[in-house]
């Protein structure tokens, strides 16, 4: 069953046009990925998803039309998205951290479409614990190595017992094994609490050797879905990343770089 279905999508800042009729479905209950090269459009998909961008077209969660739902709304009823960049308080402690996450998305004060148990002590150190970083509780963020801080800040996106995990480069400078890590606790995720996972990164070990389907945009347009498998051997995959048909190998980083 298609928990987002995304339906004609187009975005146009002034003269360019960032994404044009885009067209997929995102599965419930699994880890999917969103891949192309740089300038492609895929943080500008995750914009329109989370509600931060206008757009044409139309986006369907759970079986509704959201197109007239605010960023806000769209976070309560659980999608959730974790950003590029860090962006953890230095000056406050891990678990600091996560309440003032919930607090933020309204959820320690049981806004509307409260989620049982999101945002308590229980669920922060469940989430952390899941992501193994559950030592780090009463840590600053500032005295754990960066791969640590990105795991943490991931796994802070679950106090709010999200429906929905939306991830943007969530590989962004792990190193090779932090990331086949990251893949294990993410599968977790959607084995022990049900999330949806959907990502975009450029680590093709992580997106092609984790994800059960793989979505490609190219220019702003959809060319490909399919599983990992099919995505590899896909011409006009393999021409937008490396301009030739070519063959990229299992695993391989390189239409990444």
């Amino acid at each position: 069953m298609a928990i987002i279905e995304l339906d004609q999508v187009g975005v146009r800042y002034g003269g360019v046009q960032a994404l044009t009729d885009v067209s997929f479905t995102v599965e419930e209950g699994s880890i999917t990925g969103l891949i192309g090269p740089n300038g492609a459009g895929k943080t500008t998909l995750i914009d329109t998803l989370t509600g931060m961008t206008s757009y044409t077209g139309s986006i369907r969660y759970e079986g509704e039309a959201i197109d007239r739902w605010a960023a806000h709304k769209r976070s309560r009823h659980g999608l959730v998205r974790s950003f590029q960049s860090v962006e953890l308080f230095h000056d406050l402690t891990v678990r600091e951290n996560m309440q003032v996450y919930a607090d933020r998305h309204g959820i320690r004060n049981r806004i509307r479409n409260f989620r049982k148990g999101a945002g308590t002590d229980e669920s922060i150190e469940e989430a952390l614990d899941l992501f193994g970083v559950g030592w780090t509780v009463d840590r600053f963020p500032g005295d754990l190595p960066h791969g640590i801080q990105r795991v943490v800040s991931i796994a802070r996106a679950l106090v709010s017992r999200p429906k929905v995990l939306l991830l943007d480069e969530p590989a962004a400078g792990l190193e090779a094994g932090e990331t086949r890590e990251l893949a294990e606790h993410l599968r977790a995720a959607v084995e022990k609490l049900g999330v949806t996972v959907f990502l975009i990164d450029h680590d093709m070990d992580l997106v092609l050797g984790h994800c059960e389907t793989v979505h490609v945009i190219n220019f702003g347009r959809w060319i490909a879905s399919g599983t990992p498998q099919m995505i590899r051997e896909d011409p006009a995959v393999l021409q937008a990343y490396l301009g030739a048909p070519a063959t990229v190998p299992a695993g391989s980083e390189e239409g990444a770089r």
